[in-house]
């Protein structure tokens, strides 16, 4: 088809996936990123271990991205979790399966596999610029603040790989959505996803129990109930049981409806062995020791109850044995964009084709987290970036064929 110019704004995941994808039609590809290193969100992911995707079997892998657009799916079904981890094999990067199901390296880091990937794509003869700060369309031409000034670039096609809200100081700070709207484009308001949620604590607990881990446990919503663990914070709570959980509690909160994480402090025991093992304990005991000799319990997870329900230590064991196993965490709001692993929101699905172009901008595709779609932490996010980057380099490949 020729060699075409091609911008991809944005070094993420998305970005980077999807210039490896166009590299192989021969086209010039120059990777524009405002940061000083690309895919700085990335490397933070890895810091604790890289989670690159998930093991579950695909039927209820694909269900965890709720009513995404079927695009989502079919690009999904393109590069499947089984694909990324033979990608990441193709890197030198081996993975494993964790206890959770999760997929990580066997090195555990990200910088690793980010070193050789960059490796590869520079061999394919791939640019990438750096400190080349996208701020919005000039007629025809993308206009680029660097350290060399401000700079004025045409493109035979652009991809916008741009990230969503969360992490701002990564290079994710949705710069880029007031330039889209006013070209046309639908943009649903950007959310917190994966976040977590301020709880109206006591002085008193907050300053003895944040940072304190609750393991062992399971949270209800309406998402249903999970087990896992989180932690108390300074302003609520937080980690990964919380954020399984956000995109639904979240959703009330914006609609002014109450929202409470309900949690099972004693999933091992149920109510009547609860209620029999708190009911044959001498009334005179003290209630630290109820809950410790009665339920297992003390700690934080005995604080929390304290906490939520002053009255507990009044209550008979049938009373405190129902709370114990549905004990509700009332939630006051998210904790802001910027603090979230993930956003929601984003272009809307209708604003694009098939091709992942955007419908108001002939020739500018999207891709990654800057797509109205969310889903939970586990690997589901980056396939989905992997996945989706994938899918708008193929678009523009056939766009391009068209016009040829």
């Amino acid at each position: 088809m020729g060699q075409k110019n091609i911008a991809i704004i944005g070094g993420g995941p998305s970005g980077l996936m999807a210039a490896e994808v166009l590299a192989e039609q021969g086209h010039a590809i120059t990777v524009y990123d405002s940061m000083p290193t690309v895919a700085r969100k990335f490397l933070l992911a890895g810091k604790s271990g890289l989670n690159i995707t998930h093991s579950e079997d695909y039927a209820t892998f694909a269900k965890r991205f709720g009513d995404a657009s079927p695009r989502l799916r079919a690009a999904l079904d393109a590069f499947t979790p089984d694909d990324v981890r033979l990608w990441a094999r193709a890197l030198g990067t081996e993975t494993f399966v964790g206890s959770s199901g999760r997929v990580f390296p066997e090195v555990m880091k990200a910088s690793p596999l980010l070193r050789a990937w960059l490796r590869a794509l520079e061999a394919r003869g791939i640019k990438v610029l750096t400190r080349h700060r996208w701020t919005g369309f000039d007629g025809g031409a993308l206009v680029f603040e660097t350290p060399d000034g401000t700079k004025h670039i045409k493109a035979d096609t652009t991809l916008l790989a741009l990230g969503g809200a969360s992490y701002p100081r990564l290079g994710s700070d949705a710069a880029w959505l007031p330039w889209l709207k006013d070209k046309g484009v639908a943009v649903a308001d950007l959310q917190p996803a994966n976040c977590g949620f301020d709880v109206e604590w006591s002085e008193t607990f907050r300053d003895r129990f944040a940072g304190a881990p609750l393991k062992g446990v399971t949270a209800t919503s309406e998402v249903g109930t999970l087990p896992g663990e989180f932690v108390v914070s300074k302003t609520g709570i937080e980690g990964s049981l919380v954020y399984a959980h956000a995109a639904a509690l979240r959703d009330r909160l914006l609609d002014g409806k109450d929202a409470a994480l309900v949690i099972d402090l004693a999933p091992g025991r149920n109510a009547a062995r609860l209620m029999k093992d708190l009911g044959r304990l001498d009334k005179k005991t003290s209630f630290s020791n109820r809950l410790r000799k009665g339920a297992g319990l003390e700690g934080v997870k005995a604080a929390l109850l304290r906490e939520l329900f002053p009255e507990a230590p009044r209550m008979n064991p049938t009373e405190l044995a129902a709370l114990i196993k549905a004990l509700p965490i009332p939630l006051a709001r998210p904790r802001p964009i910027a603090e979230a692993i993930s956003s929601a929101g984003g272009v809307a699905w209708d604003a694009i084709d098939d091709d992942y172009m955007l419908k108001a901008l002939p020739g500018t595709f999207v891709a990654g987290e800057m797509i109205d779609w969310e889903a939970p932490t586990g690997g589901y996010l980056l396939t989905a970036c992997f996945a989706t980057g994938r899918a708008a380099a193929h678009g523009i490949n056939r766009w391009l064929d068209n016009r040829k």
